[in-house]
């Protein structure tokens, strides 16, 4: 086992809520957009100058997490966290190419150009793709590596945690493919080998990966506690 340690476009937006965490010493800044009748975004904004950025799905939950990045040794980092439906199928017909291709397009658009186009004019962030990850965990593991992999110019890191089944590794590899972390738990065996399937495609087409496999169920607990260790390797 490895261890790392040993606005949209055609609406109007609505104005930012910005509020401080009396857990964090950064701020979190929530923002609706039109898109699909309303889809927020919630900032997790560095006490300094990001100088990592991560995009995540799920972000009502991820871009929380921000506060455990705090206190683990990581330059400063911006989590910019789209939110997802609560609908679980809904969910993963967005997230995964496999199911609905007119609405993960939808969504990729919305995901890889509107909001990023909000976060460099909101926040004045505009950094390399060395520096820009995608985040996912779940079915948000595949759009991840979705998203990842289609746009290996914006992400130069993807971060995938427990990814589902939908969308799987095809013979053909893009020419450039992003770094990529992987994690699963021993506790979930679908999910284990759906990452340790991708692990091993993306070795073979020669891609920096880390597979990282922990004594764990799925949920949270896992992700969260991997999270900070995924932004040290990608910003080492």
């Amino acid at each position: 086992m490895d261890d790392p340690t040993g606005p949209a476009t055609g609406g109007t937006e609505t104005p930012a809520k910005r509020e401080r965490d009396t857990l964090t010493s950064g701020d979190f800044v929530s923002e609706t957009f039109d898109y699909d009748g309303g889809r927020q975004v919630t900032v997790y904004v560095p006490p300094e100058p990001p100088q990592a950025i991560v995009f995540a799905g799920d972000g009502q939950a991820i871009s929380q997490w921000g506060r455990d990045l705090e206190s683990a040794n990581v330059p400063p980092t911006m989590i910019v966290g789209v939110h997802g439906l609560t609908d679980e199928m809904a969910r993963l017909h967005e997230y995964s190419p496999v199911f609905d291709a007119d609405r993960f397009a939808a969504h990729e658009r919305f995901f890889v150009e509107d909001v990023n186009r909000w976060v460099r004019s909101r926040f004045g962030v505009k950094l390399p793709a060395e520096r820009t990850a995608v985040f996912g965990v779940s079915a948000g593991g595949e759009l991840a590596l979705a998203l990842g992999l289609r746009h290996p110019d914006v992400y130069g890191a993807i971060f995938s945690g427990s990814p589902g089944a939908g969308f799987k590794p095809s013979g053909v590899m893009p020419s450039s493919i992003p770094r990529v972390y992987l994690v699963a738990g021993t506790l979930e065996p679908f999910f284990l080998e759906n990452a340790t399937r991708w692990a091993a495609a993306l070795r073979d087409a020669s891609a920096d990966v880390f597979m990282s496999e922990r004594a764990a169920s799925h949920g949270d607990a896992l992700w969260r506690a991997e999270f900070p260790l995924m932004v040290a390797w990608a910003c080492r």
